[in-house]
Parts: C-alpha cells; structure tokens; sequence
C-alpha cells in the first residue's frame, strides 16, 4: 500500500495567501469558519477515506456541463465535486466520496450520506450560513476541511474549489490513478468570479501534473 502523503500547510500557505489577494478574501473569515465546523461536528472519517482510496483507481468528477455524457467512463473510487453528485445519481452512480462546501446539494446527500457515502465538508468564509444549516443534518462519515492552517478534526488536503481539492484529495489519500471527468477549464459561459475560479483550479491541477 502507498503511504498517505501529508500536504505540509507550510508550502501550501503561500498559493493560499496568493489565491486570497487575487479574490480579495479575507483569511480571517476562513478561519472562522473553519472554527464554526469544528464546533458543530467533531467527526472525522479520514482514516476511512484513506483505507477506501489508497492503492486503488479513482475517477474524480467535476460539474461541467459535459459529465453527463462522461458518466459511463466513470470507474474505481468515484469522487464526486459537489453538484456533479446529483449528476452521477441520475445516472445510477451513486459516489463514494462527495467534496463540497455545500453550495451545489440537495437533500439526496442527506440520504447517501446515511447510506456510507464519505462527505468531505470545506469550510470558509463564504458559507458559514450553510455549515448551520447542513452539518447537524448529516448521519454519516464525515471530513471537515479548510482552505487556511488546519487544526484538530479540521483537514486541509490542498486545492481551491470543489473540483481540484478532490483531485488533491485523491492524491494524498494514495490512490493508485485518477480519471478525472466533467472538467472544464476553459468555460465561456461562466460569471467572472467562476472564470477566476476556473483559473486557478487549472493552475493547481497542472501543479500536480494533470492537463485540464
């Protein structure tokens, strides 16, 4: 078995101050919320994330417009990037991971959750109004993470949006290849703020040497 890679925050922390003075966020905010999931949840499935990925095939699924036709390629681990999760399940796919920071579900994760189906939660600083609202919902495992330093039952596995973190996820937890799918880099049909977000979800992926 592949040993579990450690993303050290000390080299992720300054792509994260850069990606923080390209939107304007505010750091302090991520914290925060990532200290609000902390309170709410004390869960922490990593050991299963690990044990379910490591030294085995992952497909990691994004939410543009093409996955619907991409689904049937989808094999292994399938990591879903929020919204891509009502995708794959009207597809009958039904994923074992599902990375989000809760801006893209619907209550069908409340039952696949339930059901085995890891949630992989990232705090910060723009959904603190949604971690109220969801987290006490969720029966299952759970992950929590943060864009920021990381601290007890709170991960930060690196990446920017729901998409690459999933790759980067899939990266740390050892997987034996990733299949990526429903990737679109490249979108014209965006608001500008997605377009910015697209950019540096490219920009990370290349890092890890993956073509988008």
């Amino acid at each position: 078995m592949k040993r579990r890679k450690r993303v050290k925050y000390e080299e992720w922390e300054p792509i994260y101050h850069e990606i923080c003075d390209y939107f304007c966020f505010n750091p302090e905010d991520d914290e925060k919320a990532a200290r609000i999931l902390a309170n709410l949840t004390s869960a922490d499935s990593s050991d299963s994330l690990f044990n379910l990925i490591n030294g085995k095939p992952v497909t990691v699924c994004g939410n543009a417009p093409q996955l619907s036709s991409e689904c049937h390629l989808a094999t292994g681990i399938i990591i879903s990037a929020d919204a891509a999760t009502g995708v794959l399940l009207s597809h009958n796919i039904t994923p074992d991971v599902i990375v989000t920071d809760l801006d893209g579900i619907e209550d069908y994760v409340l039952t696949i959750n339930h059901s085995g189906s890891i949630l992989v939660i990232h705090a910060h600083g723009d959904n603190i109004s949604r971690l109220y609202t969801w987290v006490p919902k969720f029966s299952g495992p759970i992950i929590c993470t943060t864009q920021g330093r990381p601290f007890a039952n709170i991960h930060n596995f690196g990446g920017f949006t729901d998409g690459d973190r999933a790759v980067f996820l899939a990266e740390e937890m050892g997987a034996s290849s990733i299949n990526i799918l429903g990737f679109d880099c490249n979108d014209p049909d965006v608001t500008p703020m997605k377009k910015g977000k697209l950019i540096w979800a490219q920009k990370l992926l290349k890092n890890l040497g993956y073509e988008i």
